[in-house]
């Protein structure tokens, strides 16, 4: 059973499956997140949707570089979580299925591609008070030892 945080599904209201695909990037004892200004400010871990023909490591490594300017190596999968949100980009409603990497930021190759993101390093605590998603913060802390 995959657990859930976060919002329960909206009763009555279509959640549409979305895949995606977000990591824990580690790199001497910190962590990169990025923080994106728009709908909503907030910092999160990394990553996004998997699009249709996408495997999810490819995904990830493609969501990272645009997100962080970042390249990644050793990606390793750690799980999946559920969360209900609404998308403000899609105007839509989606129950978002989240896999989880652990991975290694290798090489900063330029800054952020997609629009309103930008990169930041923080120590594990300072991420877990960061981190938006009750679900990413439940990844770190679970996995904060592999750090």
């Amino acid at each position: 059973m995959i657990r859930r945080y976060g919002n329960s599904p909206r009763r009555g209201q279509r959640h549409r499956l979305r895949p995606g695909a977000y990591a824990l990037l580690v790199r001497d004892g910190r962590l990169l997140l990025t923080h994106q200004s728009r709908p909503e400010p907030e910092f999160q871990l990394p990553g996004g949707g998997i699009d249709a023909g996408e495997n999810g490591l490819r995904a990830l490594h493609r969501e990272v570089f645009e997100e962080t300017g970042w390249t990644i190596g050793n990606a390793r999968w750690l799980g999946a979580y559920r969360r209900f949100a609404f998308m403000p980009e899609y105007g839509r409603w989606a129950e978002k299925l989240c896999h989880v990497w652990l991975a290694r930021p290798i090489r900063r190759l330029s800054p952020p591609t997609e629009a309103h993101h930008s990169a930041h390093w923080a120590s594990p605590p300072d991420a877990m008070e960061l981190l938006a998603d009750p679900g990413a913060r439940a990844f770190l802390a679970r996995f904060r030892a592999l750090i």
